[in-house]
């Protein structure tokens, strides 16, 4: 099991985004949802996510974009989901910084075991100094 999380999760299909974020939080990870790249986008500046999972076709742009615009604004790590499952489609994802690529339908023990995989990359707040982040365990 991982450290609880707090996660951006992104898709704009509304039954999808209120299971997973369910699952999500059943998991113990502290979930907000957003339906789109400006939703998202708008949602972060208040908050400070440690992992973004994100459709990557969205209505206003693509999760893709909205990854290098959280990345602009601190260390987060994103895992892509997507119905495009192509080797190109995966290495798309991880050019863009992206550490994993899931294909849809996915099962919650897919999706958990990504977040197990992302995990050790994920910054969490660091109580000990002043430097913010400490890598997770």
């Amino acid at each position: 099991m991982t450290h609880p999380l707090k996660i951006l999760f992104v898709d704009d299909h509304g039954d999808t985004r209120r299971v997973v974020s369910r699952l999500l939080g059943l998991m113990g990870h502290e979930v907000v949802t957003a339906d789109s790249v400006g939703n998202a986008l708008a949602v972060s500046e208040q908050n400070q996510f440690q992992l973004l999972i994100a459709d990557i076709g969205l209505p206003d742009g693509t999760g893709h974009a909205l990854l290098q615009g959280m990345l602009q604004r601190g260390p987060i790590v994103g895992i892509a989901v997507s119905g495009y499952g192509a080797s190109e489609d995966v290495e798309e994802s991880l050019i863009q910084g992206f550490s994993e690529h899931l294909v849809k339908p996915i099962t919650v023990e897919q999706l958990e075991a990504a977040i197990q995989r992302v995990a050790p990359q994920v910054l969490l707040p660091d109580t000990s100094d002043d430097h913010g982040y400490q890598p997770a365990d």
